[in-house]
């Protein structure tokens, strides 16, 4: 595991100016439902729409779990004006590696608004920043161009394209992969 990773003895909240990005518990389900059984916002993952609040339940225990191990870090993204869950963000650590994968939810009805680059950059900073990780990747269904724009955006680079990856909506589909470095972003760190 990586070093500052094992350090985290919980999973710290990050402000953004208009988010609340939180650890979430069992209370969350329901509001989270809203977002993950929405099969439009469910269009371009892997696993289908969850089909009641148990599901839900279920997956933040996961959560949960994974954060236990160290192998997710998931944080609720929550609105600062009235409290309210809008969706998830991600880092997927990669082992003893200094990288993780990012990945992340939100809500159709805050589509389009830049909540979701403004919780990915908190998060961001923070990976490369209090973890000291070097690269984070993504993974993108290649229709789902809000996605793919909302991660170059933040200095993603496409680096490749894994064909038939995943079954996504009862179809093979690829995967466009993303990666950003430390060293991409205005002022990042030098590799030690």
């Amino acid at each position: 595991m990586h070093p500052p990773l094992a350090a985290l003895d919980r999973l710290p909240t990050l402000r953004t100016a208009r988010t609340l990005l939180r650890a979430l518990t069992p209370a969350d389900a329901e509001q989270l439902f809203e977002v993950f059984s929405d099969p439009e916002t469910m269009r371009y993952w892997s696993f289908p729409p969850h089909r009641d609040p148990q599901q839900t339940a279920a997956m933040i225990a996961a959560i949960e779990q994974g954060f236990e191990q160290r192998t997710v870090l998931q944080w609720g993204i929550e609105s600062a004006d009235h409290g309210r869950l809008l969706g998830t963000v991600t880092l997927l650590p990669a082992g003893g590696q200094p990288r993780a994968e990012l990945g992340f939810i939100l809500g159709r009805a805050r589509w389009g608004l830049g909540l979701a680059g403004e919780a990915q950059r908190a998060v961001i900073d923070f990976a490369f920043g209090e973890l000291g990780l070097h690269r984070l990747e993504a993974d993108t269904h290649p229709d789902n161009e809000a996605s793919l724009r909302s991660l170059e955006r933040l200095g993603f680079q496409r680096e490749g394209l894994l064909r038939e990856r995943w079954l996504v909506a009862g179809e093979i589909s690829d995967s466009v992969i993303l990666g950003l470095l430390a060293t991409d972003r205005p002022g990042g760190a030098a590799e030690p």
